[in-house]
């Protein structure tokens, strides 16, 4: 469902345009003036802001800015009863996507706002891609249109044309490979080898033949010359998947590669020059590797020339429904399954889930959940969670300080409020059917909307 931010302190109008939106399927969030607006954008995701241009407190340019600078993608329809060219020209100039004029037909804001939306679509339907390079490069694997993805998507687009060395940072399942690879088919090198080799997972004294090769009878078993990953990756591209795990020796060798541009095999007379692009990926702190002593600060420097970091899914949240639907149909596709969509529910399971092992972890659950749905649909009783990590992370803004009771308070506050939105979703809104499957009265349902401020359903 898509959700708009409305920033319209006029009661009778803010409620008049609630129930249009929400009568053609689209989730409402109001704020009452131009702060309270710019503080859900700090907060949240919207699709679509709806904002009028004289408000309380900040005005909607105020409001159109802040929005821009979260989220620069998110389409801003400016309405005003004093609609002038001037006014008009500022808020294009400021990057609204229309401008609309009090009183309106309701029927062309509705035009508007499913054309803002289509725009958006097209904008982000591939975010690591330019668009003629979307289909041949990407495909669907890397998915995104949370800001954190969109930044780290730009620095690939911007460094992959040269030969700069980079270091992709991020916690172990965000995708540091797809980047890498994504890196290499963007640039010139494209035609050539990408080669990726884990460097924790090859053992210290195979490593260094991994890397650069052997010659018949360098040690034992050493029956015939080997090529390693260097010259396999002439032209192109290697990736050195957990960088920080290689020994002090070899820290040193692979420095004077990245410095010389030729590689000498284990047993080897003479050295070999080659032409590679160097890309290193590290789920460990380099800098504190360094400080501690086991990472050569001089070949931190060497890759650390182009840092990209990739966020957790954690931090990009809004993700998870597109990251879910792609895995859904690859995993339809390859079990040989009936298309299947996910519910509301089982996506609030997503949403609120602490995803330690991120993209990757994600990846694995609509896997499992693919193969227990025997229906059309993929319901909560589909999604095996940690259920630990799911009441850890629950648990995390409930306060472990003070009085016992101030404690409980806290989580049965944090708990019902989770209970009553999920009811309200359930019921798309309607008040008393949740009060009825709350099983409390609409009286009390009301007033803990009120003390919980619960708006966002």
């Amino acid at each position: 469902m898509r959700t708009i931010l409305l920033v319209e302190d006029k009661e009778s109008m803010a409620e008049m345009l609630r129930e249009t939106l929400e009568a053609e399927g689209y989730r409402v969030v109001i704020a009452r003036d131009g702060a309270e607006g710019i503080r859900m954008l700090r907060d949240g995701y919207y699709d679509v802001v709806l904002s009028d241009l004289k408000l309380p407190k900040k005005d909607g340019i105020e409001v159109l800015k802040a929005c821009k600078a979260e989220s620069s993608r998110t389409p801003v329809i400016m309405m005003t009863a004093f609609g002038t060219i001037e006014t008009a020209v500022t808020a294009m100039k400021e990057g609204a996507y229309d401008f609309i004029t009090k009183p309106f037909d309701t029927d062309l804001l509705l035009l508007i706002i499913k054309r803002s939306l289509e725009t958006q679509r097209l904008l982000t339907e591939n975010i690591l891609l330019k668009d003629e390079l979307s289909a041949k490069v990407w495909g669907p694997h890397i998915i995104g249109k949370s800001a954190a993805a969109v930044a780290a998507a730009g620095k690939v687009q911007k460094v992959a044309q040269g030969k700069t060395t980079v270091l992709l940072l991020g916690e172990s399942g965000t995708g540091k490979e797809l980047f890498a690879r994504a890196i290499h088919n963007l640039s010139p090198r494209q035609a050539y080898p990408f080669v990726p080799i884990n460097c924790a997972a090859i053992p210290a004294g195979l490593l260094e033949s991994e890397l650069f090769g052997h010659e018949k009878g360098s040690f034992t078993g050493a029956d015939a010359r080997k090529l390693g990953k260097f010259e396999l990756a002439d032209k192109g591209t290697i990736f050195l998947d957990e960088i920080a795990e290689m020994d002090a020796g070899l820290q040193t060798k692979l420095l004077r590669v990245i410095q010389e541009g030729e590689i000498e095999r284990v047993g080897g007379l003479r050295p070999v020059t080659i032409d590679v692009r160097v890309v290193a990926a590290s789920n460990k702190d380099l800098e504190k590797a360094v400080e501690a002593g086991t990472f050569r600060e001089d070949l931190f420097y060497r890759l650390n020339v182009f840092p990209i970091t990739i966020p957790p899914l954690r931090e990009r949240k809004d993700d998870i429904p597109l990251l879910a639907d792609f895995f859904i149909n690859k995993y339809c596709a390859e079990l040989k399954a009936t298309h299947k969509s996910i519910s509301e529910e089982a996506l609030d399971l997503l949403y609120t889930y602490p995803w330690k092992g991120n993209v990757r972890e994600l990846e694995n659950c609509i896997e499992r959940a693919i193969i227990l749905c025997d229906g059309n649909t993929i319901t909560p009783e589909h999604i095996i969670l940690n259920r630990r990590l799911s009441f850890e992370s629950t648990m995390q803004n409930v306060t472990m300080e003070g009085p016992l009771e101030d404690t409980a308070r806290e989580a049965t506050r944090i708990a019902e409020t989770e209970r009553i939105r999920r009811a309200l979703k359930e019921t798309r809104g309607n008040k008393s059917r949740a009060s009825e499957l709350l099983q409390v009265s609409y009286k009390t349902l009301l007033t803990k909307i009120k003390d919980y401020g619960i708006e966002n359903y």
